[in-house]
């Protein structure tokens, strides 16, 4: 399955779920993210977002929903699908849409954003989400010719303050825009109700991920309500 850019208008108002373990951590397993992908979907995801290039695939092979890859390399600055030759991996491994770094930093490889989604779409077909961090990375990033964009490193880029649950305001702000692309809403989103009021802040689909697949955050948030 090649995904289009009409296609995406199946993700409006759905939920996409992230899958990803930390390294080191039990589930942090390639066949492990593939069946809670699936479980997932059975849940009424429409769509998943997992990280790392076996992750991809064993995803692909567990679902039918478009399946958003990324690889995290390092912890600091630009580590989300940081340089072309990680996103044209990502895209390789079987994604459908790759998630990159999408602020206006500076990429490990000395390309530009506009060379990266250039790059991604010359020599794939998968379609490019980027994660911003600020109305401007927004901005920056349909100009450049991404596919869809997201407010995942918003407050994590030092660009604005990280709030308490989702940006709310950041999510209003894009969208009163209109920039043309689908905005997804993702950074968390820890309830429900997180996701509704992403919906009504407009956005165009919204990422879960720590309060739906990750047991030890969801453990430690239990205990430390008990214990507060």
């Amino acid at each position: 399955m090649i995904l289009t850019a009409e296609g995406l208008e199946a993700l409006r108002s759905q939920l996409i779920v992230s899958c990803q373990a930390y390294p080191g951590e039990p589930m942090r397993d390639p066949r492990t993210t593939g069946q809670v992908a699936a479980s997932a979907v059975i849940g009424g995801a429409a769509a998943v977002r997992v990280q790392g290039l076996a992750d991809v695939q064993f995803t692909r092979a567990a679902v039918e929903v478009p399946v958003i890859g990324l690889w995290k390399d390092g912890h600091d600055g630009v580590f989300i699908t940081p340089t072309l030759r990680h996103a044209l991996a990502v895209a390789n491994a079987g994604a459908h849409v790759v998630a990159i770094d999408g602020t206006r930093r500076a990429r490990p490889d000395g390309l530009s954003l506009v060379e990266t989604i250039a790059g991604i779409h010359a020599e794939s077909h998968a379609l490019v989400m980027a994660d911003c961090g600020s109305f401007d990375d927004a901005a920056a990033a349909v100009q450049g010719g991404a596919d869809l964009i997201g407010t995942t490193l918003a407050g994590y880029s030092g660009e604005r303050p990280k709030t308490d649950g989702p940006d709310l305001a950041l999510l209003a702000e894009i969208a009163s825009a209109n920039l043309g692309k689908p905005l997804i809403a993702e950074g968390r989103i820890h309830t429900p109700a997180h996701a509704r009021q992403a919906l009504d802040a407009g956005a165009f689909a919204v990422v879960a991920g720590t309060a739906i697949t990750h047991p030890a955050s969801i453990t430690g948030w239990f205990k430390g309500a008990m214990h507060a």
